[in-house]
């Protein structure tokens, strides 16, 4: 009978605890390379660039930063500040609702890196007044000698001391800031120009996270939000009713009040400065002839009676 060949003994590893314990051995184990941490680094470069390209199409396509999400926002935002040289932290810039689009408009802090940035002085500036408007004309050069002129320009109106000087500074103002802009070769609409422009609102936007606040999103999507007068306009008329008769004056913040539940003659609605305006003059108008009337009559009656 043929014995049967004994093979070896089967080893079988056991895991115990204690110095009898031996490790089994760990099959396929692999360890990053280098280049594979440099590749993976590199994609997510180019994931990142594949991004704001994507943000920078949409913008161009569409112009309006509405239809971003909020991490869109705040990529499209840095990369507009980094393009021109501007500190994103100094927010340069803030967000507007014009003609139905959320778009971007240059702050004074904007102005003012521009200037220092790019070189841009102010060389010289032109004033005139014209009827009731006061034209500022401003002429900058920069560094390499090119040259540019931005006018800017205020209704005074009946405006008078301290409000009257407000003005005039602030059409100077509005004149240095758009030359700049135009200079540096950007479209960007100046903070000063804002209340001038008919149904444009500024939004609240998170510049840090791009969330479109709560009580702006109204504004943003609204389209029959009621332009107001401008802050000249509201001192105008305010300096007008205030000459007017008492009874009217009083009829006419009584009508703001009821119709455009504000005490506040700065929420008057532009449709309607011009027709209250002539109304209000009239009345003044009529006003002061009424007392001049009466002086006279007290006037001759003191004669008579001496």
């Amino acid at each position: 009978m043929q014995a049967h060949k004994q093979c070896p003994p089967r080893q079988e590893q056991r895991a115990s605890s204690g110095n009898n314990f031996t490790a089994a051995p760990v099959l396929n184990q692999t360890f990053p390379k280098q280049g594979a941490v440099s590749m993976s680094q590199e994609l997510m470069k180019s994931q990142e660039k594949s991004q704001e390209l994507s943000v920078i199409e949409q913008v161009v396509m569409q112009g309006d930063l509405s239809k971003l999400n909020p991490e869109q926002r705040v990529i499209y935002y840095n990369k507009v500040c980094e393009s021109c040289g501007l500190n994103p932290f100094t927010t340069p810039f803030s967000y507007i609702n014009l003609n139905g689009k959320l778009t971007l408009y240059a702050k004074k802090d904007a102005t003012e890196q521009l200037r220092q940035i790019r070189g841009i002085s102010i060389v010289s500036i032109e004033t005139q007044l014209m009827d009731d408007l006061y034209i500022v004309k401003a002429y900058a050069e920069t560094k390499d000698g090119r040259k540019d002129a931005s006018t800017g320009a205020v209704t005074l109106g009946a405006l008078k001391g301290e409000a009257r000087a407000n003005a005039i500074m602030k059409a100077e103002t509005k004149a240095k800031r758009r030359v700049t802009l135009s200079i540096s070769g950007m479209g960007w609409v100046d903070e000063s120009e804002i209340e001038s422009i008919p149904n444009a609102k500024c939004v609240d936007v998170d510049i840090r996270t791009g969330e479109i606040r709560g009580e702006t999103v109204q504004i943003a999507h609204s389209q029959s939000v009621r332009a107001k007068i401008s802050k000249e306009q509201a001192e105008e008329l305010k300096i007008i009713v205030d000459e007017c008769d008492p009874k009217y004056k009083a009829w006419f913040y009584e009508r703001l009040k009821e119709s455009f539940n504000s005490e506040n003659i700065s929420d008057f609605p532009l449709e309607l400065f011009e027709k209250m305006k002539a109304a209000a003059v009239k009345n003044m108008n009529a006003h002061f002839e009424k007392q001049r009337a009466e002086y006279e009559k007290q006037g001759e009656t003191v004669a008579v009676g001496e």
